[in-house]
């Protein structure tokens, strides 16, 4: 399977894409792991969560001005609806994933 473009990742029909900005040596990005699991696992079939690592996708991270990681941005029909920098509760990101897909 070819691999997909970011742009075509964030614009697949009807289900809204969570983006994880992180970078290997971040500890908080570490933190953030199992939380985004636990979110992935909660919405299963209904998110697409999808993991950047900003060191190797410099561009991507610019074109989104990441300038704190973690960095989650949660997009909707390829459009950026929510976003939160730091280490967030599974609570408020489900919250924010309610809230896009009504």
């Amino acid at each position: 399977m070819p691999k997909k473009s970011f742009s075509e990742l964030l614009n697949s029909p009807g289900m809204p894409v969570l983006v994880d900005f992180y970078a290997d040596w971040c500890g908080p990005c570490k933190t953030m792991a199992p939380i985004l699991e636990q979110v992935a696992n909660q919405h299963q079939g209904k998110l697409k969560v999808i993991k950047i690592d900003v060191d190797k996708n410099q561009a991507v991270a610019q074109q989104f001005r990441v300038q704190s990681i973690p960095t989650l941005i949660l997009f909707h029909q390829g459009q950026p609806v929510w976003r939160q920098a730091g280490v967030v509760p599974a609570a408020q990101i489900s919250q924010a994933i309610q809230g896009a897909i009504k």
